[in-house]
């Protein structure tokens, strides 16, 4: 079973390469992103860091004040529209496309469909937006199957409500603009926006008059409810209304497109016998598609998930927890309360740090720096099983802060304008420019990301909190530490964060129900902090305290295992210093040799800083093309910057494909795994760099070739 972590991409930003960045900047000044930017390079960064879903938002097309009507694509009145792009959530048309995201407008459906094939093909699944509540003020269907009657299209106009309209309405009343700024829109030239009778707004609006703040580029959609009833509110699901079936029916269109999951917008804002009604009939035809629902209030999180959701946004609990207790504004200890609040519940929460509705971490107006929030990522990630969401950009510590248009600088990042977000272009197609900090984030993120599924312990594990039995003490600041463990077998994980700023030297207590609880046996062990690889003695004694040492902003990830043998953790000892660069080289042209010639990894190597030399047994002598392949190839694989991670494991659970032939027989049963990426993995005790950019340049001084042994020997250095 693996742990869900999802990667929200804002797809019409995500490739946006247009560096102009004017505020209030139109398609043609700031460039657009396209579903065709996103590649296999790009989709292997992805799974790299460690994510399973990939959360496209943004791909059906929405109002935007760019005019397609030449390729038959009605266009949007700019008056009702927000920003010059236009929002997501403002569905035009339920049936297509974004044009904008498109390379080919004429050819977008096909683009999207190769885009859920190529996310497919790296090893992740789809997740697209449904907006059940409202849609643009203009909605047209152009896309919709034969045969499919339009929302509105059947809609008495002169009732207020009626249950088998799809919309609300004031009759006799033309919709009242004066309360939202309309200024931008008359630069196009366009005569007033005319809406009679007046459609009610999308944020629960039932009159004429929205205002600034309301979501007056949409209308309310109609599942039977009547807001103004005389008695307040009354329901009418018999028979289903006409919006029960019209938005089932486009549920079934994208899961019919191969899609994996449906993240709803504001699903508490429909009642939860619509998605009874259409979680059931979906899940029929399609039993693995999942349903993530945006839900605020935490006293209906449970009728949700009777009606249907596998996972629920956990905004008001988990995530406002974190965020104040990033900010010191809550001690750490109240991350209990949060978890313990849902834990009937608690495999079904979906954590998150940020979204395309949250301010960015690193932003000014929440942490200021995004290493500050490492803390909060290990506790949102490795704390229980449930899903995890990162947003595109939170790698890097994207900071949101911006000016670029409608969205003004308000420490999130734009969904209503043309824009490029500088640490996505850096992180994905322009490497040589992430800073020094950007790359150590991205490295956490991926230390933690990863280990999320490559420890059962976390994926599959029980938890175990600890903040119980450690109070306030010289040795222990509840306020700004949170410890706590995961086990899974005979593998635990002894967690600890600083949420200060600060480093701290912690005594933490294991009272004896954790050892009962977890079946903990009272011995020393020998655990390896999975984020660093240092190892530490631990006296696993029943009330006892363990010593742990903590920078500012940081957590410590002990591993450990509770066999017979006191030593489960004792790796052996290294004495070789390889330069690190070569040394990571060595790995990378092993992986490459294998792919390219069908051999084995290298029968002899002398790595060192000035040049190195390396045989391989090959078929065949490689001739001079295929020599400048190699040189040409490792350097393509150096520039694709990946990240190299480390893993302990046991010879009882050595990947597939992972021989431990050339291990001394002497070596311990604890086995220390190099990764590079997705690209390459292989027992190791020597040094590397974080990511293969920091190889330099790979050059290839020359080659022998010995015909009788077959033996291909390379000699090459790297350049800083």
């Amino acid at each position: 079973m693996k742990k869900i972590i999802i990667y929200q991409i804002f797809t019409r930003l995500f490739g946006n390469r247009n560096t102009t960045r004017k505020e209030w900047g139109t398609i043609e000044e700031n460039g657009v992103g396209k579903m065709n930017d996103i590649q296999s390079a790009q989709l292997r960064r992805m799974r790299q860091l460690g994510i399973t879903h990939v959360w496209y938002t943004g791909v059906i097309r929405h109002s935007t004040c760019t005019d397609y009507s030449r390729f038959g694509i009605p266009r949007q009145h700019p008056e009702v529209v927000k920003g010059i792009a236009g929002s997501p959530y403002a569905i035009a048309d339920y049936y297509d496309i974004d044009p904008d995201i498109a390379e080919s407008v004429p050819d977008r459906m096909q683009e999207f469909e190769n885009l859920v094939e190529r996310t497919h093909n790296a090893g992740m699944k789809v997740i697209i937006d449904f907006v059940p509540n409202h849609v643009a003020r203009e909605y047209k269907s152009i896309c919709k199957p034969a045969g499919v009657h339009d929302l509105g299209e059947d809609d008495d106009t002169g009732k207020h409500f009626d249950p088998q309209n799809n919309f609300y309405y004031c009759p006799g009343e033309s919709l009242d603009m004066n309360g939202f700024d309309t200024s931008r829109a008359q630069a196009f030239g366009l005569p007033r926006y005319e809406e009679s009778p007046a459609k009610c707004t999308g944020n629960d609006r039932f009159d004429s008059h929205p205002q600034q703040n309301d979501w007056y580029e949409t209308v309310k959609l109609n599942y039977g409810v009547d807001y103004t009833d005389a008695g307040g509110r009354s329901y009418h699901y018999d028979p289903t209304p006409s919006t029960w079936k019209k938005m089932t029916d486009i549920l079934l269109f994208w899961a019919g497109k191969g899609i994996d999951g449906f993240r709803c917008d504001m699903a508490e804002m429909v009642p939860h016998e619509f998605w009874e009604y259409a979680t059931k009939t979906v899940k029929q035809r399609f039993p693995n598609i999942i349903f993530i629902g945006e839900v605020y209030d935490t006293a209906q999180y449970r009728t949700f998930v009777a009606s249907g959701f596998d996972y629920l946004y956990d905004k008001v609990g988990m995530y406002d927890c974190l965020r104040a207790v990033t900010c010191h504004q809550r001690p750490a200890s109240a991350i209990t309360r949060e978890w313990q609040l849902t834990d009937d519940i608690g495999d079904h929460m979906l954590y998150f740090l940020e979204n395309h509705d949250e301010q960015r971490l690193a932003s000014y107006f929440f942490a200021g720096d995004g290493m500050k929030g490492v803390p909060a990522l290990i506790v949102a990630t490795l704390l229980k099983s449930n899903p995890m969401m990162i947003y595109a950009g939170q790698e890097f510590g994207e900071k949101g802060m911006d000016k670029e248009g409608f969205s003004g600088c308000d420490g999130r990042t734009t969904i209503f304008d043309y824009w490029t977000v500088q640490s996505l272009y850096h992180g994905y197609w322009d490497r040589r420019h992430l800073t020094n900090q950007e790359h150590q984030i991205e490295e956490t993120y991926t230390k933690i990301l990863r280990l999320a599924n490559q420890e059962k312990a976390v994926s599959e594990g029980q938890c175990f909190d600890l903040m119980y039995v450690n109070g306030y003490s010289e040795d222990f600041s509840p306020h700004a530490q949170y410890a706590f463990m995961r086990k899974y077998e005979n593998e635990v994980l002894f967690i600890v964060v600083n949420f200060s700023d600060q480093p701290a030297t912690c005594k933490v207590r294991i009272p004896d129900h954790a050892f009962d609880f977890l079946k903990i046996p009272e011995k020393p062990v020998e655990a390896v902090d999975l984020l660093t690889g240092e190892t530490q003695r631990f006296d696993l004694k029943k009330n006892e305290q363990l010593p742990v040492e903590l920078a500012a902003y940081s957590g410590r990830i002990y591993k450990f295992k509770i066999m017979t043998d006191a030593n489960d953790y004792v790796l052996n000892t290294h004495n070789k210093e390889e330069f690190p660069p070569a040394h990571t080289a060595e790995h990378l042209l092993n992986q490459l040799m294998i792919r390219m010639f069908g051999c084995k990894r290298s029968s002899n190597a002398h790595i060192e800083r000035k040049k190195s030399k390396i045989s391989y047994t090959l078929d065949h002598k490689p001739s001079r093309k295929e020599e400048k392949a190699i040189e040409d190839e490792m350097n393509r694989l150096i520039q694709l910057d990946m990240p190299v991670t480390y893993e302990f494991v046991d010879r009882n659970h050595i990947p597939e494909g992972v021989s431990l032939d050339r291990l001394p027989d002497d070596a311990s049963e604890t086995i220390r795994l190099v990764r590079i990426g997705d690209y390459d993995v292989c027992p190791c005790l020597g040094k590397h760099v974080r990511s293969t950019s920091q190889i330099g340049k790979f050059v290839l001084l020359g080659t022998n070739w010995d015909e009788q042994t077959h033996s291909f020997r390379i000699r090459f250095k790297v350049v800083q």
